[in-house]
């Protein structure tokens, strides 16, 4: 189950025929979002395994997981603007629900995305999920 606003990606992705078009769509996506907070963009922040330099930081208000990230690379920065649309305003148990997989396959970006991308991509979605699991826990406790 994805958050709404992946819906409308999704949506938006059945109108654009060309790849190059989709491309183009994920930059603008990124350019939209507004810039992290360079405060943020500390160790703690920064995900391993990506080739840009790439932060995302989480916030988990009342249950409720919200993210915001950047990066050094325009298709990276878009990349994370699709995946905030896809974990952004779900419950934290919603986030961990998430197959990421299937849902970014619906945009075929794994078809167009260099291996090295594929992997930070991969690396984003694992720190989400760390995140959101670990907010599960100190919620139990």
């Amino acid at each position: 189950m994805a958050a709404p606003a992946f819906e409308d990606i999704v949506e938006d992705f059945e109108f654009l025929e060309d790849w190059e078009d989709r491309y183009r769509y994920v930059i603008e996506q990124g350019k939209s979002m507004p810039p992290l907070d360079e405060a943020l963009k500390v160790p703690a922040t920064k995900v391993d395994g990506c080739a840009s330099q790439v932060w995302l930081h989480a916030a988990i208000t009342q249950g409720t997981f919200r993210f915001d990230g950047d990066s050094d690379a325009v298709i990276v920065r878009g990349l994370i603007a699709v995946l905030r649309s896809l974990f952004n305003d779900l419950d934290v148990r919603q986030v961990l629900a998430v197959d990421a997989e299937t849902e970014l396959a619906r945009l075929g970006l794994n078809e167009h995305l260099s291996s090295q991308r594929s992997n930070g991509l991969r690396a984003m979605i694992e720190r989400i999920k760390q995140t959101a699991t670990a907010a599960q826990g100190s919620a139990k406790s």
